[in-house]
């Protein structure tokens, strides 16, 4: 399935994992990342997003 929203998505995707065959499909890297616990990229800043840390905890721990 094509997402009508690939161009605009890719624009904004801040994830920086190069083998990642998800982004701009903002549904399969929700699916994909909700499947193991975690939040997607586009949750986390510049730095935090850097360290490939996807899980809810690191997460809430930034934000206190």
């Amino acid at each position: 399935m094509e997402c009508k929203n690939f161009k605009k998505n890719i624009s904004n995707c801040n994830c920086t994992y190069e083998p990642c065959s998800r982004k701009g499909t903002c549904c399969e890297c929700i699916s994909y990342h909700r499947q193991n616990n975690e939040l997607p990229a586009c949750y986390f800043s510049k730095s935090e997003e850097a360290t490939y840390n996807r899980s809810i905890a690191f997460f809430l721990k930034s934000r206190r």
